[in-house]
């Protein structure tokens, strides 16, 4: 009998166990990496700060819409949250700019305040552990010690991507299958990610295993017939055990098979992901 769970855990319902998982994808952010923890305290004021207001909104009702926008598109691309600003902006009589000019100006704001992480980082003044989800790493070196390919997808630009992965130390679990968002947004996504798998490997979507704390990635992992962990991470309390519940109920929401909030519970999770 394995060893039970001591941390928060949720199956969903009628769940049964897989067997035969053989690849496995993970997104990068909130997922594995904290390099960019608190980034939607960047975005939702620059959404409510560009949407128009209307009568007898308060700026409190305006900031939830953003929230919504934006997480309902988490884990897709950057460029589609902002494509979504923009359609707000119009809807609301608004001349809105080009989404990748909203993109840059959250970048460049989003850079100001996590900046001082990579080169922590890279300088040896921060670990790198700190700034990944709990377990993280045991889990990756537990999951490349079975043999089994790892891909990394992140609606993140690509180059951000590798320079963070790198700066945690995570690329060598992932080589050269660390993919992320491209200048022409349509030649990405991580459906595209799934599907190249999937084909690569001669594998039906049935031995993939995918890890996100995101929509997209857990959305797209089902709809080929692979088992999907949510990751509902409490970001801003990394190590906690608890779920961030808006996550978690969310995640639930649109099929995943079991959520977690990190991956503390490291062997209770591998014996459910590999029963014997």
């Amino acid at each position: 009998m394995h060893r039970p769970f001591t941390r928060a855990v949720q199956f969903a319902p009628g769940f049964q166990p897989r067997h035969g998982l053989s690849h496995v994808l993970f997104d990068f952010d909130g997922t594995l990496s904290l390099i960019r923890q608190g980034w939607p305290e960047i975005m939702v004021p620059m959404f409510a700060e560009v949407i128009p207001p209307i009568p007898g909104e308060s700026e409190e009702q305006r900031q939830q819409l953003a929230f919504e926008d934006i997480m309902r598109l988490n884990g897709k691309q950057t460029i589609y949250q902002m494509i979504q600003l923009a359609e707000r902006v119009k809807e609301r009589g608004g001349t809105p700019d080009e989404p990748l000019a909203y993109k840059h100006e959250y970048l460049r704001r989003l850079d100001e305040r996590i900046r001082y992480r990579v080169e922590g980082l890279r300088a040896g003044t921060i670990q790198r552990d700190d700034l990944t989800v709990f377990g993280t790493r045991a889990l990756l070196e537990t999951l490349a010690a079975r043999g089994l390919p790892l891909y990394l997808a992140s609606g993140t630009d690509e180059q951000f991507v590798k320079a963070e992965a790198e700066a945690l130390d995570l690329t060598r679990y992932f080589k050269r299958h660390i993919y992320g968002a491209q200048d022409d947004y349509k030649k990405f996504s991580k459906k595209m990610v799934i599907d190249r798998i999937l084909a690569e490997n001669r594998i039906p979507g049935e031995q993939l295993l995918a890890f996100g704390d995101g929509y997209v990635e857990i959305e797209n992992t089902k709809q080929v017939g692979g088992f999907a962990v949510a990751v509902a991470s409490d970001e801003a309390n990394n190590g906690s055990g608890r779920f961030d519940e808006w996550k978690r109920q969310r995640l639930l929401g649109v099929g995943a098979d079991i959520c977690i909030p990190d991956y503390g519970d490291l062997e209770p999770l591998m014996s459910v992901l590999f029963p014997r």
